[in-house]
């Protein structure tokens, strides 16, 4: 049996970018007029490509309440039943 590992190129196309965030294209044209996502011209070109590196450093994380002793204890409703 062969493993085959898929290597991601460094620079993306928009639809590329936008396939692996999961949204559309419109919204990787979006984030470049907003100067969110730096994108790039190869000289002579009208492409538009996105540094992979780049596209992983818009991705953040959820904060979340941690685990054990951090977490609240949960609501409960009044009354002795």
């Amino acid at each position: 049996m062969s493993t085959t590992t898929r290597t991601r190129p460094a620079w993306l196309s928009q639809a590329e970018a936008a396939d692996e965030l999961g949204v559309t294209d419109r919204t990787i044209r979006n984030y470049i007029a907003r100067g969110v996502l730096p994108a790039f011209r190869p000289r002579g070109s009208r492409a538009v490509r996105i540094r992979a590196t780049d596209l992983e450093a818009l991705m953040q994380p959820i904060p979340t309440m941690g685990t054990g002793a951090d977490m609240p204890a949960p609501a409960t409703r009044g009354g002795a039943g």
